[in-house]
């Protein structure tokens, strides 16, 4: 008999951020994002809800699996640079290796990129490890688009795969 999973994509909230700065750090150690440079080092991992409710154009969602999250994903503007108003980020897309293979990367991504479009956004970027192979062939299916080089005002240093896509 197989058990139904039910899953759920939700807007972070205050009481999720001790969990989803554990979940955040825990994946960026399996994939050796740690430290200067890479996601799970930024200040906003500690309080994730507060971060993006504070800026404008951004929302981070977690998803959850009976009811236990595991995951998240966010989306927020690049710059603020006048020539960059139409760009915004995929931030911090990490998932438990037990919430893997069920499709909530896609719909962590989805509600992300229908977000941005909301907002008015034309264009969505996103650094990334070569490492995170399974989460680079999602992005590609989504119409991710490698770039050859990082956007200038990046923060993440430290990673080595950047890509773009039109909204």
């Amino acid at each position: 008999m197989t058990q139904s999973i039910q899953a759920t994509i939700r807007l972070v909230q205050p009481e999720d951020d001790a969990i989803m700065c554990s979940v955040i750090q825990q994946v960026g150690r399996e994939f050796g994002a740690i430290g200067e440079g890479f996601g799970p080092s930024d200040d906003e991992v500690q309080a994730m809800s507060q971060h993006y409710s504070q800026e404008k154009r951004s929302a981070y969602f977690v998803a959850e699996v009976d009811g236990k999250i595991v995951g998240g994903g966010g989306i927020a503007p690049f710059s603020t640079r006048d020539d960059q108003q139409d760009i915004c980020e995929l931030r911090k897309l990490f998932i438990l290796p037990e919430g893997r293979g069920l499709g909530l990367g896609r719909q962590l991504t989805e509600r992300c990129l229908e977000f941005a479009k909301a907002q008015g956004f034309l264009r969505c970027y996103l650094d990334t490890l070569k490492s995170m192979t399974a989460a680079i062939a999602l992005y590609e299916k989504m119409g991710f688009e490698h770039l050859s080089q990082p956007l200038d005002g990046t923060i993440h240093g430290g990673c080595d795969v950047w890509m773009m896509r039109k909204l």
